[in-house]
């Protein structure tokens, strides 16, 4: 199988990858139900917001000119016209110095074009308002279309919908939204070695881990797992599951039988069906050097190292960035010790994270790539780059946050 090897830097391996990409159906779904979709286009304000001028602190609407060189040694003296009342169209007119109590969200009655807050002002009477500090025009107001204007763009496309983004779009009145169906992963774990969960691992046998730990990964990725039965080392059987896997996903994810050696016929019985192109077998990374993808038709089937540590680094450093429009998690630190890379390829490294006089300092977990304990432990990773020869204790890094 040597003549298929093909090493591609991380880089080269998102590149092609990205190129490989299979198309995603989009479905119009009301804004309730957006949380955490990928917006298929742009959205536009179909009007003005807010659609009326109105006040952002409680107090009095006035004429800005009549408040001009007041001040707490000389109160301008307005009339007291009345209240504004919330959510209604205000009916009173403001002549010259006249005022009206309006609340925060208050919209402001014609003839005024400014807002005094309550703290600077005083009432005598029933009929007069002693206002203590000018305001200009457009003070404490905020107006038509100052928020977004009509037919400007709220979120772009490709956008991952939060909670402050559903109350933007419900501000604008916006109750349905055009979003990318969820990737459809599929997740095969392969190897005579692999034993599924609730069964005994006799000498020399596993349980099945990387099934459970992907599906978790691929559904924080907001994708949609399926997980198929383990698949002993026979060429036959795993065709089948490949074939079944790609008729039923976007994505197939296949854990094992990534390697050269006898048993690993993955790359073989992938590169047995038509139109199957080899983008990578091999990337410079550690841990998941002897991961692998290929696309299948319209189908990306990624082959990723059978230990559980070196599949879950591999599957958020080449497959989250594609499956989550999430931004990552990131924060600055400093390194708490010195940690070895070797040149030409690039090194993930679990980390734990400990606060020390308010600053972020990441410890290293390293060992083996079989250890699921590291992971466990571990609230992110560092990368160095493959131009890089390790870091030294007390450098900044880069954490990445695990979800």
């Amino acid at each position: 199988m040597s003549e298929f090897l093909k090493v591609v830097t991380v880089e080269e391996a998102l590149h092609l990858m990205a190129l490989a990409l299979p198309t995603r159906d989009r479905e119009r779904i009301a804004l309730s139900n957006g949380l955490g979709r990928e917006l298929a286009e742009a959205v536009h304000s179909p009007e003005p917001i807010p659609s009326f001028t109105r006040s952002t602190v409680d107090g009095y609407a006035v004429r800005a000119e009549d408040t001009f060189g007041c001040s707490e040694s000389l109160p301008a003296f307005l009339s007291y016209r009345g209240e504004i009342p919330m959510g209604k169209t205000p009916e009173l007119i403001i002549d010259p110095g006249q005022c009206c109590w309006i609340p925060t969200g208050g919209m402001m009655p014609t003839g005024t074009d400014a807002a005094v807050m309550v703290e600077y002002t005083e009432r005598l009477g029933d009929d007069t308002v002693l206002i203590y500090k000018a305001v200009g025009p457009g003070d404490n107001l905020m107006q038509i279309g100052e928020d977004a204007a009509q037919g400007s763009i709220l979120l772009a496309e490709n956008h991952c919908l939060r909670s402050q983004d559903l109350g933007l779009l419900a501000s604008a009145g916006v109750e349905e939204v055009n979003v990318k169906h969820p990737y459809r992963v599929g997740i095969i774990s392969t190897g005579n070695e692999i034993v599924a969960l609730g069964t005994d691992p006799q000498p020399g046998q596993v349980r099945d881990v990387n099934s459970i730990s992907l599906a978790a990964a691929v559904q924080a990725a907001n994708a949609i797992a399926k997980t198929y039965p383990i698949v002993p080392d026979d060429r036959d059987m795993l065709s089948e599951a490949v074939s079944a896997a790609c008729e039923e996903n976007d994505w197939v994810l296949m854990s094992g039988g990534s390697s050269i050696g006898v048993k690993d016929m993955t790359l073989e019985v992938l590169m047995s069906f038509p139109q199957a192109q080899l983008l990578f077998h091999g990337v410079a990374a550690k841990p998941g050097k002897p991961t692998m993808a290929v696309k299948i038709g319209s189908k990306l089937v990624v082959g990723l190292p059978g230990h559980p540590v070196s599949a879950l680094t591999m599957f958020g450093v080449i497959c989250k960035p594609f499956l989550d429009a999430k931004l990552p998690q990131r924060l600055t630190a400093t390194a708490g010790a010195n940690i070895a890379s070797q040149a030409g390829r690039d090194d993930y490294v679990a980390v734990y994270l400990e606060e020390r006089e308010g600053d972020w300092i990441a410890q290293p977990l390293l060992g083996k790539s079989g250890l699921m304990t590291i992971l466990a432990q571990a609230d992110g990773y560092i990368h160095i780059d493959h131009q890089q020869q390790g870091i030294y204790c007390g450098e900044t890094v880069l954490v990445t946050r695990f979800d």
